[in-house]
């Protein structure tokens, strides 16, 4: 996958934003505001953060080589995946959708209603 890919993936979703709050390199992508992927643009290939439940992020990167502890986040709740063919897509969407549900489930009571009222 590359970057237009995963953001298309992402905008499948309900309640997406986008935006460059740390520097023109930096693509953070949220759910009502809250982030739950980062990619680093100039970097090649390309590497995304993605939050993770602390036991899936351990067995994720046992599983493999291109997922490692997030780079410059929490290396309990995040990974880093660089994204050079090694990690089946499925897998990849996988990865995606996690981050996501978590983002989504910590949400306050009436974020979480509003997004659900998002068609």
């Amino acid at each position: 996958m590359n970057i237009e890919a995963i953001r298309e993936y992402c905008y499948i979703k309900k309640g997406i934003s986008e935006d460059f709050p740390f520097d023109e390199d930096t693509l953070v992508i949220r759910v009502m505001n809250k982030v739950f992927l980062l990619a680093s643009l100039e970097k090649i290939p390309l590497q995304i953060n993605l939050k993770c439940d602390p036991e899936h992020a351990v067995e994720l990167r046992e599983r493999y080589e291109a997922v490692q502890p997030g780079y410059h986040m929490n290396k309990s709740h995040w990974n880093t995946v660089i994204i050079d063919g090694s990690v089946p897509q499925k897998e990849l969407k996988e990865m995606i959708d996690h981050s996501y549900e978590l983002v989504v489930s910590g949400l306050k009571k009436s974020e979480r209603e509003a997004l659900n009222k998002i068609r």
